[in-house]
């Protein structure tokens, strides 16, 4: 099973007002197999696409009632397009292209598997 680099955005802490580059660092540390796991209803995408919504500058800092889609030191979360790499699921196959919240990174593995297929437009 071949594993390799997975290049991720990553946030250096909370974000306060309007995100700035130095909020926000590349890291090539990360590894992915190219596999998803046996048994496993998840989904591996290769991200074409990350959206940067302003609405995500609300998920970056901890305010009570606020959902929690952010930790310091870990990759940005938002909506992206993705091509299906490989998938456990029964509805997703190799090349099908996907929608929905992934990570700011190279590949991601979906293991909520409930991303949009064949956008309407």
């Amino acid at each position: 099973m071949e594993e390799v680099r997975n290049m991720q955005v990553l946030a250096r802490d909370y974000i306060s007002g309007i995100p700035k580059e130095s909020d926000m660092y590349l890291s090539s540390s990360a590894s992915i197999k190219f596999k998803v796991p046996q048994d496993s209803n998840a989904v591996l995408v290769k991200n074409l696409y990350l959206s940067c919504d302003p609405y995500t500058r609300g998920t970056k800092n901890p305010e009570p009632g606020r959902p929690a889609f952010f930790a310091p030191n870990s990759p940005i979360v938002g909506l992206g397009v993705g091509k299906v790499l490989d998938s456990g699921h029964p509805e997703f196959k190799e090349g099908d292209l996907v929608w929905g919240m992934t990570k700011w990174e190279e590949y991601t593995l979906i293991t909520n598997t409930r991303p949009h297929q064949n956008p309407p437009y």
